[in-house]
């Protein structure tokens, strides 16, 4: 079975021949806090907790975080992960080997697989999307119709290959390299609200590898305006990515700042869905849930869930990160281990791929198996980790 990432902490660690008062010392957290985070009693689930460790491992964050493919089946969306890595390389190396297409066709392809995206529609994602990358960057490479590819180019890559790769818990580098291709293409564009989309993917690659300041810095040099709703609703998705990234880097002020601007910005908008981003006052709900989690504050995160709607977030996607980040805030309450299991099962019927596949739920499912007893909710919470491919 797979390990969680508190095991796989441990094994660096000791492959690394350093003792639980070193590597606790030189990442500034307690002896016994780093001994529970090895074992599962604590889950390892915040960005800032898990730079500061691999500073002090002296190893890249995603290798404490890596996350090996569930035991559990055969997911059908992984028969498509490898054929988007060909299609992204071919791609980098200027042999696209795709078909040209009309634009509109390409459009409406990106529409669908965008949807399906929103939709937690993995498997048809990863089945269309190689053909899609490929095809988009052939017909690129026509010289016909370059802005409009290049807007598609840019969705693609973020709403789509990014977003479907994280959600997957696939390598961050193969994320990076989708992030960079919109990138490219947003660079040509030189549109606002384009270069925001970018900005966006570029700013989640570098929080992921520990990139904290230059995603800030990023994210400060997007500025789509508020000149239209679109534009409002995209200045509000780089307002709570900011916030995201200054809760990383322990900026209290800063993610107070971001979060409010945010807000103010989502009650002129209204509920919207520019550039598939679902942004709108239920999405900033999720938003401050997922900002307190990473600032430490699991009790307000819980309070702030219980005042968002989840039937008025504007897709599956929204609503399942709703029920797995108000479990994610209960796992570290006391007394609320049973609410947790039942609030991550409401996630995962809605998308077992982002209970599965995601390293801090999968650490937060270690830390609850730490805790389990052997009642009903422990029979449901053994039945998730398993199907995590985690040892039960």
């Amino acid at each position: 079975m797979a390990e969680a990432p508190g095991e796989t902490l441990r094994e660096i660690r000791k492959a690394r021949g350093k003792s639980l008062a070193v590597i606790a010392g030189l990442a500034g957290i307690s002896t016994s806090y780093l001994s529970r985070l090895e074992s599962g009693d604590r889950a390892l689930d915040r960005r800032s907790l898990i730079i500061r460790l691999a500073e002090a491992l002296d190893v890249a964050p995603s290798e404490i975080m890596r996350t090996a493919v569930p035991n559990s089946g055969e997911p059908e969306e992984d028969r498509g992960l490898n054929a988007v890595r060909l299609a992204m390389l071919q791609v980098s190396m200027g042999e696209p080997g795709g078909a040209v297409a009309p634009v509109d066709a390409l459009a409406a392809r990106t529409a669908e697989i965008l949807n399906a995206q929103r939709d937690c529609d993995y498997g048809l994602v990863g089945a269309r999307l190689p053909a899609l990358i490929k095809d988009l960057h052939t017909t690129l490479g026509t010289g016909r119709d370059e802005r409009a590819l290049l807007r598609l180019a840019v969705l693609t890559h973020v709403q789509g290959t990014q977003a479907w790769l994280g959600d997957l818990g696939a390598n961050l580098d193969l994320s990076w390299q989708a992030s960079m291709l919109a990138r490219s293409a947003a660079e040509r564009l030189e549109e606002p609200a384009y270069h925001a989309v970018s900005a966006f993917g570029t700013a989640f690659g570098l929080l992921g590898a520990g990139g904290a300041d230059l995603a800030s810095r990023t994210l400060a040099a997007a500025d789509p305006g508020t000149a239209t709703s679109a534009a409002m609703q995209l200045t509000g998705m780089v307002a709570l990515t900011s916030s995201l990234v200054t809760a990383a880097r322990g900026d209290h002020a800063g993610r107070l700042s971001a979060l409010e601007h945010a807000a103010d910005l989502a009650s002129r908008t209204g509920e919207g869905n520019a550039m598939w981003f679902g942004f709108g006052p239920s999405n900033v709900g999720v938003w401050r849930m997922s900002v307190a989690l990473e600032a430490d504050e699991p009790a307000e995160a819980a309070r702030i869930a219980e005042y968002v709607d989840p039937e008025a977030l504007p897709s599956p996607t929204r609503k399942a990160a709703y029920w797995r980040e108000y479990g994610r805030a209960l796992t570290h309450l006391p007394n609320r281990r049973d609410d947790a299991v039942l609030k991550l099962r409401n996630a995962e019927q809605i998308s077992p791929t982002r209970i599965h596949r995601h390293p801090f739920m999968r650490a937060i499912l270690a830390e609850l198996l730490a805790k389990s007893k052997r009642d009903a909710s422990g029979r449901e919470l053994r039945g998730m980790a398993y199907r995590a491919g985690l040892r039960v």
